[in-house]
Protein backbone atom coordinates (compact mmCIF):
# COMPACT_ATOMS: atom_id res chain seq x y z
CA UNK A 1 0.00 0.00 0.00
CA UNK A 2 1.07 3.61 -1.00
CA UNK A 3 0.13 6.61 1.40
CA UNK A 4 0.76 10.12 1.17
CA UNK A 5 1.01 12.98 4.28
CA UNK A 6 1.06 16.42 3.67
CA UNK A 7 2.23 18.07 6.74
CA UNK A 8 4.52 14.97 8.01
CA UNK A 9 7.01 17.78 9.17
CA UNK A 10 4.35 19.06 12.16
CA UNK A 11 3.66 17.32 15.32
CA UNK A 12 0.83 15.14 14.17
CA UNK A 13 2.76 14.56 10.62
CA UNK A 14 5.77 12.91 12.25
CA UNK A 15 3.92 10.93 14.65
CA UNK A 16 1.70 9.55 11.96
CA UNK A 17 4.83 8.60 10.08
CA UNK A 18 6.12 7.00 12.97
CA UNK A 19 3.04 4.44 13.72
CA UNK A 20 2.89 3.68 10.12
CA UNK A 21 6.50 2.58 9.92
CA UNK A 22 6.11 0.78 13.88
CA UNK A 23 2.57 -0.75 13.01
CA UNK A 24 2.71 -1.06 9.34
CA UNK A 25 6.03 -1.96 7.85
CA UNK A 26 4.69 -3.07 4.28
CA UNK A 27 3.09 0.42 3.76
CA UNK A 28 5.17 2.86 1.61
CA UNK A 29 4.78 6.13 3.08
CA UNK A 30 5.45 9.31 0.33
CA UNK A 31 5.21 12.88 2.06
CA UNK A 32 4.53 16.45 0.60
CA UNK A 33 6.38 18.77 2.46
CA UNK A 34 8.02 22.34 1.26
CA UNK A 35 11.51 23.16 0.44
CA UNK A 36 12.08 25.58 3.88
CA UNK A 37 10.07 23.13 5.70
CA UNK A 38 11.72 22.40 9.28
CA UNK A 39 13.23 18.60 9.56
CA UNK A 40 13.89 18.18 12.77
CA UNK A 41 10.54 16.37 13.88
CA UNK A 42 11.78 13.81 11.13
CA UNK A 43 15.28 13.69 11.77
CA UNK A 44 15.44 10.03 12.52
CA UNK A 45 12.85 8.76 10.24
CA UNK A 46 13.41 11.15 6.94
CA UNK A 47 15.79 8.23 5.43
CA UNK A 48 13.06 5.80 5.54
CA UNK A 49 10.32 8.48 3.81
CA UNK A 50 10.06 9.10 0.07
CA UNK A 51 9.89 13.13 0.22
CA UNK A 52 8.37 15.19 -2.39
CA UNK A 53 9.13 19.30 -2.58
CA UNK A 54 5.52 20.88 -3.16
CA UNK A 55 3.34 23.46 -2.11
CA UNK A 56 -0.34 22.84 -0.99
CA UNK A 57 -0.83 26.21 -3.63
CA UNK A 58 0.92 24.49 -6.59
CA UNK A 59 -2.11 22.62 -8.23
CA UNK A 60 -0.30 21.41 -11.02
CA UNK A 61 2.58 20.15 -9.15
CA UNK A 62 0.16 17.96 -6.74
CA UNK A 63 -1.67 16.63 -10.23
CA UNK A 64 1.83 15.26 -11.35
CA UNK A 65 2.82 14.55 -7.46
CA UNK A 66 -0.40 12.47 -7.60
CA UNK A 67 -0.05 11.01 -11.20
CA UNK A 68 3.17 9.63 -10.36
CA UNK A 69 2.80 8.23 -6.69
CA UNK A 70 -1.13 7.15 -7.30
CA UNK A 71 -1.63 6.62 -3.20
CA UNK A 72 -4.27 4.46 -1.60
CA UNK A 73 -4.50 6.48 0.99
CA UNK A 74 -4.13 10.33 1.90
CA UNK A 75 -3.62 11.67 5.47
CA UNK A 76 -4.32 15.47 4.14
CA UNK A 77 -2.80 17.47 7.98
CA UNK A 78 -0.98 20.50 6.16
CA UNK A 79 -2.19 23.79 7.38
CA UNK A 80 -1.63 26.96 9.16
CA UNK A 81 -3.14 25.98 12.54
CA UNK A 82 -2.37 28.23 15.05
CA UNK A 83 -5.32 30.57 15.94
CA UNK A 84 -3.44 33.33 17.32
CA UNK A 85 -1.45 33.79 13.96
CA UNK A 86 -4.98 33.69 11.86
CA UNK A 87 -5.72 36.84 13.44
CA UNK A 88 -2.29 38.68 12.34
CA UNK A 89 -2.36 36.61 8.93
CA UNK A 90 -6.08 36.12 7.88
CA UNK A 91 -5.59 36.23 4.41
CA UNK A 92 -2.72 33.70 4.50
CA UNK A 93 -4.24 31.22 6.83
CA UNK A 94 -7.82 30.84 4.37
CA UNK A 95 -5.13 30.81 1.65
CA UNK A 96 -2.99 27.77 2.59
CA UNK A 97 -6.07 26.06 4.38
CA UNK A 98 -8.38 26.06 1.89
CA UNK A 99 -6.92 26.85 -1.32
CA UNK A 100 -4.34 24.49 -0.55
CA UNK A 101 -7.46 21.84 0.21
CA UNK A 102 -9.10 22.54 -2.74
CA UNK A 103 -6.15 22.18 -4.83
CA UNK A 104 -5.10 19.04 -3.70
CA UNK A 105 -8.49 17.53 -4.13
CA UNK A 106 -8.98 18.80 -7.37
CA UNK A 107 -5.65 17.24 -7.93
CA UNK A 108 -7.30 14.10 -7.07
CA UNK A 109 -9.70 14.13 -9.55
CA UNK A 110 -7.35 15.58 -12.45
CA UNK A 111 -5.18 13.04 -11.80
CA UNK A 112 -8.36 10.36 -11.88
CA UNK A 113 -6.59 8.75 -8.68
CA UNK A 114 -8.91 7.19 -6.31
CA UNK A 115 -7.45 7.29 -2.81
CA UNK A 116 -9.29 7.74 0.88
CA UNK A 117 -8.60 11.16 1.90
CA UNK A 118 -8.54 11.85 5.34
CA UNK A 119 -9.56 15.79 5.38
CA UNK A 120 -8.30 17.28 9.04
CA UNK A 121 -10.98 19.72 10.29
CA UNK A 122 -10.94 20.68 13.83
CA UNK A 123 -13.23 21.23 16.72
CA UNK A 124 -12.90 24.97 16.26
CA UNK A 125 -15.14 24.57 13.58
CA UNK A 126 -17.98 24.92 16.65
CA UNK A 127 -16.78 27.48 17.93
CA UNK A 128 -18.71 29.20 21.50
CA UNK A 129 -20.78 26.29 22.03
CA UNK A 130 -23.87 27.12 24.91
CA UNK A 131 -23.98 24.65 27.99
CA UNK A 132 -26.60 22.55 26.28
CA UNK A 133 -25.19 21.93 23.22
CA UNK A 134 -22.18 19.44 25.64
CA UNK A 135 -21.28 17.26 25.31
CA UNK A 136 -20.54 18.56 21.30
CA UNK A 137 -21.30 16.13 18.63
CA UNK A 138 -21.06 16.29 14.76
CA UNK A 139 -24.65 17.95 13.96
CA UNK A 140 -24.36 20.98 16.43
CA UNK A 141 -24.28 24.46 14.85
CA UNK A 142 -20.95 25.69 13.22
CA UNK A 143 -20.05 29.25 14.95
CA UNK A 144 -16.36 29.55 13.75
CA UNK A 145 -14.93 32.25 16.27
CA UNK A 146 -11.64 32.95 14.53
CA UNK A 147 -10.07 32.80 11.23
CA UNK A 148 -8.34 29.54 11.41
CA UNK A 149 -11.95 28.11 12.55
CA UNK A 150 -13.27 29.71 9.13
CA UNK A 151 -10.63 28.02 7.12
CA UNK A 152 -11.56 24.66 8.85
CA UNK A 153 -14.68 25.23 8.36
CA UNK A 154 -13.75 25.67 4.23
CA UNK A 155 -11.67 22.34 4.80
CA UNK A 156 -14.80 20.53 6.14
CA UNK A 157 -17.50 21.72 3.35
CA UNK A 158 -15.15 21.13 0.73
CA UNK A 159 -14.39 17.46 1.85
CA UNK A 160 -17.88 16.87 1.78
CA UNK A 161 -18.52 18.86 -1.91
CA UNK A 162 -16.21 16.88 -3.14
CA UNK A 163 -17.68 13.52 -1.99
CA UNK A 164 -21.26 14.52 -3.02
CA UNK A 165 -20.25 16.26 -6.33
CA UNK A 166 -17.69 13.81 -7.51
CA UNK A 167 -17.85 10.34 -5.76
CA UNK A 168 -13.90 11.69 -4.19
CA UNK A 169 -13.19 8.97 -0.87
CA UNK A 170 -13.45 11.61 1.65
CA UNK A 171 -13.92 11.26 5.58
CA UNK A 172 -13.09 14.30 8.04
CA UNK A 173 -12.54 14.85 11.45
CA UNK A 174 -12.98 17.29 13.94
CA UNK A 175 -10.42 16.72 16.22
CA UNK A 176 -10.29 18.07 19.96
CA UNK A 177 -7.48 19.50 21.96
CA UNK A 178 -4.04 16.77 21.49
CA UNK A 179 -0.92 17.28 22.07
CA UNK A 180 2.44 15.44 23.30
CA UNK A 181 6.30 15.38 22.18
CA UNK A 182 6.68 18.41 19.56
CA UNK A 183 3.94 20.44 20.11
CA UNK A 184 4.54 24.18 19.12
CA UNK A 185 5.50 26.48 21.59
CA UNK A 186 2.87 28.93 20.15
CA UNK A 187 -0.03 26.44 22.10
CA UNK A 188 -1.02 26.95 25.51
CA UNK A 189 -0.46 24.15 26.97
CA UNK A 190 2.87 23.54 25.01
CA UNK A 191 3.79 26.95 26.03
CA UNK A 192 3.55 26.59 29.76
CA UNK A 193 5.87 23.42 29.81
CA UNK A 194 8.02 25.44 27.74
CA UNK A 195 8.32 27.68 29.84
CA UNK A 196 8.65 25.77 33.69
CA UNK A 197 12.09 24.26 31.41
CA UNK A 198 13.21 27.34 30.62
CA UNK A 199 13.26 28.12 34.76
CA UNK A 200 14.35 24.72 36.08
CA UNK A 201 16.94 25.35 33.45
CA UNK A 202 17.90 29.07 34.86
CA UNK A 203 16.82 29.92 31.55
CA UNK A 204 14.28 32.31 32.33
CA UNK A 205 13.10 33.70 35.76
CA UNK A 206 9.64 35.31 36.97
CA UNK A 207 6.22 33.94 36.06
CA UNK A 208 4.91 31.61 33.91
CA UNK A 209 3.02 33.87 31.53
CA UNK A 210 -0.31 32.88 30.35
CA UNK A 211 -3.72 33.89 28.61
CA UNK A 212 -7.27 32.97 29.39
CA UNK A 213 -7.09 29.88 31.90
CA UNK A 214 -10.79 29.42 31.95
CA UNK A 215 -11.69 27.71 28.66
CA UNK A 216 -12.74 24.36 29.40
CA UNK A 217 -11.02 21.27 27.24
CA UNK A 218 -10.31 17.73 26.54
CA UNK A 219 -6.87 16.74 25.79
CA UNK A 220 -5.76 13.43 23.63
CA UNK A 221 -1.99 12.31 23.59
CA UNK A 222 -1.04 12.45 19.98
CA UNK A 223 0.18 9.45 20.12
CA UNK A 224 -3.63 8.37 20.20
CA UNK A 225 -4.27 10.39 17.93
CA UNK A 226 -2.50 9.07 15.01
CA UNK A 227 -3.93 5.85 15.68
CA UNK A 228 -7.57 7.52 15.62
CA UNK A 229 -6.39 8.87 12.27
CA UNK A 230 -5.22 5.38 10.84
CA UNK A 231 -7.93 3.48 12.38
CA UNK A 232 -10.52 6.21 10.58
CA UNK A 233 -9.45 5.41 6.90
CA UNK A 234 -9.03 1.09 7.70
CA UNK A 235 -12.87 1.28 9.66
CA UNK A 236 -15.35 4.18 8.32
CA UNK A 237 -17.28 4.52 4.99
CA UNK A 238 -16.51 7.72 3.41
CA UNK A 239 -18.58 11.03 3.34
CA UNK A 240 -18.78 11.12 6.92
CA UNK A 241 -17.28 12.90 9.39
CA UNK A 242 -16.36 12.39 13.28
CA UNK A 243 -15.46 14.00 16.64
CA UNK A 244 -12.10 12.82 18.05
CA UNK A 245 -11.08 13.84 21.69
CA UNK A 246 -10.44 12.81 24.93
CA UNK A 247 -12.62 11.96 28.07
CA UNK A 248 -11.00 13.63 30.66
CA UNK A 249 -12.43 17.19 31.44
CA UNK A 250 -10.35 20.18 32.61
CA UNK A 251 -9.95 23.40 32.35
CA UNK A 252 -6.26 25.63 31.33
CA UNK A 253 -5.83 27.17 34.34
CA UNK A 254 -5.83 23.24 35.83
CA UNK A 255 -3.51 22.49 32.94
CA UNK A 256 -0.68 24.84 33.93
CA UNK A 257 -1.33 23.36 37.71
CA UNK A 258 -0.57 19.88 36.25
CA UNK A 259 2.53 21.26 34.89
CA UNK A 260 3.19 23.34 37.73
CA UNK A 261 2.96 19.86 40.07
CA UNK A 262 5.64 18.33 37.61
CA UNK A 263 7.63 21.29 37.92
CA UNK A 264 11.27 20.74 39.83
CA UNK A 265 11.51 24.49 40.98
CA UNK A 266 8.96 26.89 42.42
CA UNK A 267 6.86 28.10 39.32
CA UNK A 268 4.41 31.50 39.80
CA UNK A 269 2.32 32.76 36.92
CA UNK A 270 1.12 36.39 35.59
CA UNK A 271 -1.55 36.86 32.53
CA UNK A 272 -0.53 38.15 30.04
CA UNK A 273 -2.91 40.52 28.29
CA UNK A 274 -1.02 39.85 24.59
CA UNK A 275 -1.99 36.25 25.15
CA UNK A 276 -5.50 36.92 25.51
CA UNK A 277 -7.72 36.71 22.03
CA UNK A 278 -10.16 38.70 20.20
CA UNK A 279 -12.07 36.17 20.31
CA UNK A 280 -12.01 32.88 22.41
CA UNK A 281 -13.62 28.74 21.98
CA UNK A 282 -14.00 28.07 25.88
CA UNK A 283 -16.08 25.07 25.88
CA UNK A 284 -14.67 22.14 24.50
CA UNK A 285 -16.25 18.94 24.97
CA UNK A 286 -16.94 16.34 22.72
CA UNK A 287 -19.15 13.26 22.00
CA UNK A 288 -16.88 11.13 20.40
CA UNK A 289 -19.68 8.39 20.45
CA UNK A 290 -19.73 8.27 16.44
CA UNK A 291 -16.67 7.03 16.12
CA UNK A 292 -16.19 4.94 18.97
CA UNK A 293 -19.03 2.95 17.54
CA UNK A 294 -17.50 3.02 13.91
CA UNK A 295 -14.33 2.19 14.98
CA UNK A 296 -13.95 0.73 18.80
CA UNK A 297 -10.53 3.37 19.46
CA UNK A 298 -10.55 5.36 22.49
CA UNK A 299 -7.85 6.80 23.59
CA UNK A 300 -5.37 4.97 25.84
CA UNK A 301 -3.10 7.59 27.49
CA UNK A 302 -4.15 9.42 30.36
CA UNK A 303 -3.91 13.49 30.42
CA UNK A 304 -1.76 13.58 33.45
CA UNK A 305 1.12 11.26 31.01
CA UNK A 306 0.29 13.54 27.95
CA UNK A 307 1.48 16.67 30.19
CA UNK A 308 4.05 15.29 31.54
CA UNK A 309 5.52 13.66 28.22
CA UNK A 310 4.93 17.17 26.74
CA UNK A 311 7.05 18.26 29.78
CA UNK A 312 9.45 16.09 29.30
CA UNK A 313 9.85 16.74 25.80
CA UNK A 314 10.49 20.30 26.22
CA UNK A 315 13.33 19.85 29.05
CA UNK A 316 15.50 17.17 26.70
CA UNK A 317 15.62 19.82 23.47
CA UNK A 318 16.11 22.78 25.78
CA UNK A 319 19.03 20.81 27.41
CA UNK A 320 20.36 19.85 24.08
CA UNK A 321 19.69 22.95 22.60
CA UNK A 322 21.41 25.29 25.20
CA UNK A 323 23.95 22.19 26.43
CA UNK A 324 22.61 22.04 29.58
Amino acid sequence: MKILITGVTGMVGSHLAEYVLAEHPGVEIHCLLRWRSPRDNILGIQSRLNLHLGDLRDLSGLTNLLTKVRPERIFHLAAQSYVDQSFAAPVDTLDTNIIGTANLLEAIRLSKTDPTIHICSSSEVYGQVRPDEVPINENNVLRPASPYAVSKVGEDMLGLQYFLSYGIKTLRTRMFTHTGPRRGSVFAESTFAEQIAQRELGLAQGPVKHGNLDSVRTITHVKDAVRAYWTLLEKCPPGEVYNIGGSETLTVGEILEILKRHATVPITQEVDPARLRPSDVTLQIPNISKFQNATGWKPTISMEDTLLDLLNYHRVRLKALYNK
